[in-house]
C-alpha cells in the first residue's frame, strides 16, 4: 500500500514522528504537502480535506494518514493504525494498547515543551509572550523536564534497556528518539545537566539514529532541519544555564 502523509511543508512538527515510523519500514508514502502542487500535490491538496464541506470524517488539523479509504487524523492515532502494519509494536493486544500509551504520554511531553515558549496562546508571538515563556521555561527545565525524562528512563530499564516495548524496536523508541533530538536543539543546556542522570534515553537516542534507514534518512533532505517555527525552538534565555 502507498501511504499519503498530509502534514505542513515547512516544520517537523507533528507529522515527524509518522515520517520516522514510514521511513523506518521503509514504507511507500507520499509527503503530499511537500510534493508540487502542479501535480495536484502541495498544500492546496492538504487544504482540500479539511475544507471539504461533504467529509462526515474530516480531521481537525494535520497530520493526518491516507491509507486506501481511510484518513486517520492525530499522530498517535496514526501511529496506532500503521504500528502493527509496519511490523513497529508486537502483536499481542497488550503491547499495542502499552506502545499506544507511551506515545499519548510522548504527545503530552512534547504539548509541555512547545508551551515554554507560546504560554498564553500560540495566536500571539513569542516576543508577546516573553516573561510568562521565561517561568514556564523555568518550571518545565527544572521540573517537568526531569520528571518526564525518568519515567521513560525507569520503564526503558524495566524492560531490559534496550527498547521500551517488547524485544524489539517500536514506534515508542522512534518517538523518543525524536523527543531527545528536539530537546538537544531547544534546551541543550538543561538536556546536558539531567543526561547523565538517564544513560539508557541517551543510549537509545544513538541506537536509532544508527540504525541504516533511519540514519540514511537522518541524512536526507527529507529530513527537515529544527527551526522556531515548529514544536521544539531554542531561545537561548529559556534554556537552563
Amino acid at each position: 500500500m502507498r501511504y499519503e502523509l498530509y502534514y505542513w511543508p515547512g516544520i517537523q512538527g507533528r507529522g515527524e514522528f509518522v515520517r520516522l515510523a514510514l521511513e523506518e519500514a521503509g514504507a511507500d508514502y507520499l509527503d503530499v504537502a511537500r510534493m508540487p502542487e502542479k501535480d495536484g500535490m502541495g498544500v492546496p491538496a492538504l487544504m482540500r480535506f479539511l475544507q471539504n464541506p461533504e467529509a462526515k470524517r474530516a480531521p481537525y488539523a494535520p497530520p493526518f494518514l491516507k491509507a486506501g479509504d481511510l484518513v486517520i487524523a492525530q499522530t498517535a492515532n496514526i501511529l496506532f493504525f500503521l504500528g502493527p502494519r509496519l511490523s513497529l509494536v508486537p502483536e499481542d493486544e497488550a503491547s499495542r494498547l502499552w506502545a499506544h500509551q507511551l506515545q499519548l504520554t510522548v504527545m503530552d511531553f512534547i504539548k509541555e515543551a512547545h508551551d515554554t515558549h507560546h504560554p498564553i496562546a500560540s495566536s500571539l508571538y513569542y516576543e508577546d509572550q516573553k516573561p510568562e515563556a521565561l517561568r514556564c521555561a523555568h518550571d518545565f527545565v527544572t521540573q517537568r523536564l526531569p520528571k518526564y525524562l525518568g519515567y521513560f528512563e525507569r520503564l526503558l530499564a524495566r524492560n531490559g534497556g534496550q527498547w521500551l516495548v517488547g524485544a524489539a524496536l517500536s514506534y515508542a523508541d522512534l518517538s523518543m528518539f525524536q523527543v531527545m533530538a528536539g530537546l538537544d536543539y531547544a534546551f541543550p543546556n538543561a538536556l546536558a545537566k539531567h543526561r547523565p542522570a538517564h544513560p539508557g534515553l541517551t543510549s537509545l537516542q544513538r541506537r536509532v539514529a544508527e540504525r541504516p534507514r533511519l540514519a540514511a534518512y537522518l541524512a536526507s533532505p527529507r529530513r527537515l532541519a529544527f527551526s522556531e517555527k515548529g514544536i521544539f525552538r531554542h531561545y537561548p534565555e529559556l534554556d537552563a544555564s
